[in-house]
């Protein structure tokens, strides 16, 4: 039986998670966020522990256990003049970190000064955070998938997994394609997500962002797929936040909230008989 039929549907029924990316990044980020579960078409979010917002959207989530709701797995930090790190004490996992005590800005310097007991270290003690909070996690996935960079890593994040009891977010052909490692990766006995859809700057830079995402709905494919948003609004605190980070800088998320609230978002998922799931759905297949 595939995935599908385990979950009581036929066997080339299109699953989809729309899945929400960074809440806890910001003021913005969880409202937008908010607004998508509650009147839009996102049945999934995930919560950035170490961020400084990730108290408001924490209470949130422990409020309201009826949505799915990940831990977002957090090594990195890409943005300009906004930066946060560690949950644990710098001295315990300094390897994580630049001379400032913040997360690496991309995945070569984190994959090139990252040791494996400290990033275990700190992503045991993200899950742990959030589960002292009160938090009923569903899944685990990754801020642009770090975890991805090399096999070890990726080792570490399904054990954690395993550890949990969570399924984790793997899209084979994404890790690969941000891998920084020569060294094969072992996909065996591993839940994949069979179809990640995400917006490309090239289509965002065209003006088609939004037409691209109805696209994608018209071409799902049997399968689970994925969809990967960043809803915020194009305010002034998302405006400082992604300065100079045009991919999924303010403007971006600005679309990806408008289109999966929209009638037209809800429409494409009833002409293409796209079955929405969520990840407690497949956490409790085993």
């Amino acid at each position: 039986m595939n995935l599908a039929q385990k979950l009581g549907y036929p066997e080339n029924t299109k699953l989809l998670i729309i899945h929400a990316d960074d809440a806890g990044l910001s003021h913005s980020e969880n409202q937008a966020t908010i607004k998508t579960l509650q009147n839009g078409f996102v049945n999934s979010y995930s919560i950035m522990v170490p961020c400084p917002w990730f108290f408001e959207m924490a209470n949130f989530a422990k409020d309201n256990p009826q949505y799915d709701c990940g831990i977002h797995l957090t090594l990195t930090c890409e943005w300009e003049n906004y930066k946060f790190g560690p949950v644990l004490p710098l001295s315990e996992v300094s390897s994580l970190t630049d001379q400032n005590g913040h997360f690496y800005k991309n995945r070569t310097d984190f994959k090139n000064n990252a040791k494996l007991p400290e990033i275990r270290k700190e992503l045991t003690a993200q899950i742990e955070k959030a589960l002292q909070f009160g938090i009923q996690p569903t899944h685990l996935d990754s801020h642009m998938c770090s975890i991805g960079v090399t096999p070890e890593i990726l080792e570490i994040y399904k054990e954690l997994g395993k550890q949990y009891n969570l399924p984790v977010f793997i899209n084979k052909q994404f890790v690969e394609s941000i891998s920084l490692s020569n060294e094969k990766y072992n996909f065996e006995d591993t839940l994949l997500a069979d179809h990640l859809l995400i917006g490309y700057f090239s289509d965002f830079d065209k003006g088609e962002l939004r037409k691209s995402y109805s696209k994608a709905l018209d071409n799902a494919l049997p399968g689970l797929n994925v969809f990967l948003l960043h809803p915020a609004f194009d305010d002034f605190e998302m405006q400082g936040i992604t300065l100079n980070h045009p991919n999924f800088g303010s403007a971006w998320r600005q679309i990806d909230f408008d289109f999966f609230t929209s009638e037209e978002c809800g429409t494409k998922l009833k002409e293409n008989n796209i079955q929405l799931v969520t990840w407690r759905e497949i956490g409790s297949i085993g």
